[in-house]
């Protein structure tokens, strides 16, 4: 059995050249493995594309992948061995306990801003999301200027469509 830095070194030889990991928890995975309860200890990943479990073993590994699209939900509870965080992708219930990383609550916030989304690199999450928002909050307001007078429909037309072309 590996520690987390161990597993974190060799899950880098699995994940993608565009695949960044930004958060990472140790703990135990919960799962059934030829219809029996096991346990396995490694470390659970977020990146810009899914989640990524991954557990070192003597002769091997174990590795699961959950991509953001196929999560429907999240929670975090504590207990006396730690935190436990449980995960539904795909409807099935994923379960790792025992953590005790204090950055928990950083990797929770990670994987609920991308619960249901699309894979993506990490930085097109943010080149790709941000400015359609932005855009849009923009054209709101050239319309309420267009509706008390302050500009005339020809200039908000052609913001308009400067705007659309951005996105």
């Amino acid at each position: 059995m590996a520690n987390a830095k161990k597993n974190l070194e060799e899950l880098k030889n699995h994940i993608q050249q565009d695949e960044e990991i930004e958060s990472h928890i140790f703990g135990t995975y919960e799962t059934k493995i030829l219809g029996k309860e096991s346990v396995r200890n490694g470390v659970l990943v977020a990146t810009g594309k899914r989640i990524i479990f991954y557990a070192k073993k003597m002769f091997g590994y174990d590795m699961e992948v959950f991509p953001y699209s196929n999560i429907s939900s999240i929670e975090v509870g504590k207990e006396l061995m730690g935190h436990k965080i449980s995960f539904f992708a795909s409807g099935n219930k994923v379960t790792v306990k025992w953590i005790n990383s204090k950055n928990i609550m950083e990797f929770v916030s990670i994987v609920r801003d991308r619960i249901g989304k699309k894979e993506q690199s990490s930085t097109a999450a943010t080149k790709d999301t941000i400015p359609e928002k932005n855009q849009t909050k923009k054209i709101k307001e050239l319309k309420e200027l267009l509706d008390i007078g302050a500009i005339t429909t020809e200039e908000f037309e052609t913001k308009k469509k400067q705007l659309l072309d951005m996105i």
